[in-house]
């Protein structure tokens, strides 16, 4: 983290250089990875460069199928590190998302430095949506440390919560089945 500009041009440089290059991002590279600044440090650097971006799952579609199904709906993805955003915008994002009643997956959702967030955020969400409204925390997704926990809107900020989780807030339809955190698509059954 914090080094991904000096990380896009050295991949660039290589590449300008004839060396075929791979620049590893965590989940997809198109989705808060490295494939924009990279086509943006490109294009700005004029270089004339063949840029594959090969696509991944996003830590959101990672962590929804090992809640379940909470993604099945419209759904948005909010990351709430201000490195790069304000922290007044990411706020008017999530009362956004949570006036529209849409599951929404929190990336970044807390760091050593940065606690008071996540709890804000909740409070958006409580103006919105029922207490009872599922949440899911998914943490190293895919590794041997993951962990997976679901639980509410009005409890979920009493788990375990990093820099390594996505947490994941269900809509006024989302409910828990047989463990499962499931949003209904509106199927008739």
């Amino acid at each position: 983290m914090t080094r991904e500009v000096q990380r896009c041009r050295e991949a660039i440089r290589r590449a300008s250089e004839g060396q075929t290059v791979s620049l590893v991002s965590s989940g997809d590279p198109g989705v808060y990875g490295m494939a924009g600044l990279t086509l943006q440090l490109v294009a700005q650097e004029g270089f004339e460069l063949d840029v594959e971006i090969v696509p991944g799952v996003t830590a959101a579609l990672s962590a929804g199928a090992k809640l379940g199904a909470p993604l099945m709906l419209d759904f948005c993805v909010i990351s709430l590190s201000d490195l790069l955003a304000p922290w007044s915008v990411i706020q008017t994002r999530l009362t956004a998302a949570a006036q529209a009643d849409m599951v929404t997956a929190l990336y970044n959702p807390r760091s050593k430095k940065r606690v008071k967030q996540l709890e804000e955020a909740a409070e958006i969400f409580r103006r919105f949506r029922d207490g009872g409204t599922p949440v899911g925390i998914v943490t190293s997704s895919g590794t041997d440390n993951e962990t997976i926990v679901i639980s509410d809107l009005d409890n979920f900020l009493g788990h375990e919560i990093g820099m390594l989780s996505v947490v994941i807030i269900g809509s006024s339809t989302s409910t828990i089945a047989n463990g499962r955190f499931i949003t209904p698509r509106g199927y008739r059954i």
